[in-house]
């Protein structure tokens, strides 16, 4: 039986064709897909690395955003030897900066420069039992120099009470001879178990002042006059960090001193920082080292002496006081670079303005850089200088050049406009005496508004976990208080009156204590 034909094979042919139509229709869906996924996943890394940030944020982890500020702002990095630090250019600028208008003050004050040497015999330590005491486990001691062992072990100078007090006595004979106000800047040493950059290290900068009088009034009249009109004036006027001016406890007081007046200052997180001290030493130290004087009768008498000093721990100061997640925030009076010039194109009419602006600005006393790194990405640029908290930025373009204009960047209040060229020097100085003022008054709100009146010791650990409290002296319990707090690494920072002032003497009614956390 005849079998039926098969079909045609013209109909493969057109199978062929619907097959590869669908097999481009499945690829142009999978590229389709593919490109979606891809374009996807760009799109996501571009909005990480934008969102990415420079420096971890203060809310997240606040010792870790002060190490970032330190090491991204350039401003030290950790020594060889443990607890030791390398102050690099811009952070000794900052420095420097301190010092100068530190120095300016002290001096002022009646105070002369005079340098003391690094190595203290260990003997000189010892005349002065509680003195020694308070210091003994920071000491560095020298056994062994010159390939010998000494026949007195030589002590690294943790601070210069010893020393100068020796050289006191030999200076000053008669009642002519006083006041001694002398003051110093120098290197200590004072063994750390916990180091931290700038606030806490083995070895650090400072000034230390060393006084002696006639009378215990005349001393204490002059320690209290560096804790005002050199220490404060300078921290608010300059430095814009607001501080509590009070007596420390006696459990808080410096080793061998019969009163200790410190200048606290709060951090962004809530805690303290002690940014300088000023002791009354009274007679402890004149009579170890026998500083004697014949008065105005012809009687030998004993001096009274006092010591102060600030340190670099007040760049920590800094940092933590104003800094933010977008790095430092210095103050225009202390900045060392208040003003940044930056090109923002590679264009040679913007470049040779920008230079002309700067030369403009250095001749009106604003100390400013010109930045014409056009190689570098502009917003590089912009993001390294405000990590390292210039006050202004002035950015110039091709356009902002045929405006005849400047962008106007301001990093405290962290706003910006564009200003006119004719008359920047009269602009430039008026934006940095407002921001300066801004940033007074943020520290000063943030204090008061993290500030808390309280009756109990448990309110007063309540309130220490986010700021500071305020009770009374008497409410705490003084002395059984203060060691109650301490059982929570709570501390009293300061003692002083009602209205904030400090008070005559550590006895007087109605004193208020200041407890926080403390760097």
């Amino acid at each position: 039986m005849p079998t039926t034909p098969a079909p045609a094979s013209t109909t493969s042919a057109s199978s062929k064709k619907s097959d590869s139509t669908a097999n481009w229709w499945r690829i142009s869906a999978v590229t389709g897909q593919m490109r979606h996924r891809l374009a996807g996943r760009s799109a996501l890394r571009s909005r990480l690395m934008a969102k990415a940030p420079v420096l971890t944020p203060q809310a997240d982890d606040f010792p870790r955003w002060y190490q970032d500020v330190v090491a991204k702002a350039e401003l030290a990095d950790n020594g060889p030897v443990r607890g030791t630090m390398v102050i690099r250019p811009y952070g000794y600028a900052l420095w420097e900066r301190m010092q100068a208008e530190v120095d300016q003050r002290i001096k002022a004050a009646g105070a002369q420069n005079a340098y003391f040497p690094l190595f203290i015999p260990e003997s000189y330590l010892t005349r002065e039992a509680e003195h020694v005491e308070g210091f003994s486990p920071e000491l560095a001691v020298v056994t062994v120099a010159g390939g010998k062992e000494l026949e007195e072990p030589i002590v690294v100078r943790p601070t210069s009470e010893t020393v100068i007090g020796e050289f006191m006595a030999k200076w000053t004979q008669s009642y002519r001879d006083l006041p001694l106000l002398l003051n110093q800047w120098a290197n200590v040493v004072r063994w750390e178990l916990r180091p931290r950059v700038f606030l806490r290290t083995s070895e650090f900068l400072w000034q230390e002042g060393h006084t002696a009088h006639t009378t215990q009034a005349d001393a204490a009249e002059y320690a209290r006059k560096i804790a005002h009109e050199v220490y404060e004036d300078f921290m608010v006027n300059v430095l814009a960090l607001p501080v509590v001016v009070g007596y420390k406890t006696a459990r808080e007081r410096f080793p061998g001193a019969i009163n200790t007046i410190t200048c606290e200052a709060m951090m962004g997180d809530g805690k303290a920082l002690q940014n300088g001290t000023s002791h009354e030493l009274g007679q402890n130290f004149a009579r170890a080292f026998g500083i004697e004087y014949l008065d105005d009768g012809g009687v030998q008498q004993t001096a009274w002496t006092t010591s102060w000093g600030v340190s670099t721990r007040m760049v920590g100061g800094l940092i933590m006081g104003h800094g933010d997640d977008a790095g430092l925030k210095v103050p225009p009076r202390l900045a060392p670079i208040q003003c940044v010039v930056l090109a923002v194109r590679d264009d040679d009419a913007v470049v040779d303005r920008c230079r002309a602006l700067a030369a403009e600005l250095r001749e009106a006393d604003v100390r400013v850089e010109l930045d014409v790194r056009v190689e570098v990405s502009m917003g590089r640029r912009a993001t390294d200088w405000e990590l390292k908290g210039v006050p202004l930025r002035l950015e110039l373009g091709p356009r902002d050049l045929a405006d005849e204009s400047v962008m106007m960047v301001r990093r405290i209040s962290g706003t910006k406009s564009a200003v006119p060229l004719s008359g920047i020097t009269g602009t430039v100085g008026d934006a940095l005496e407002q921001q300066q003022s801004e940033l007074l008054q943020g520290a000063s709100e943030r204090r008061e508004s993290r500030t808390i009146d309280c009756s109990s010791i448990d309110e007063v650990i309540e309130a220490a976990s986010t700021g500071w409290a305020r009770i009374g002296w008497e409410a705490l319990g003084k002395q059984e208080g203060e060691a109650r707090l301490a059982e929570s690494a709570i501390s009293v920072r300061c003692l002083n009156r009602p209205d904030g002032s400090l008070p005559v003497a550590e006895d007087e009614a109605e004193l208020v204590a200041i407890c926080a956390r403390a760097y």
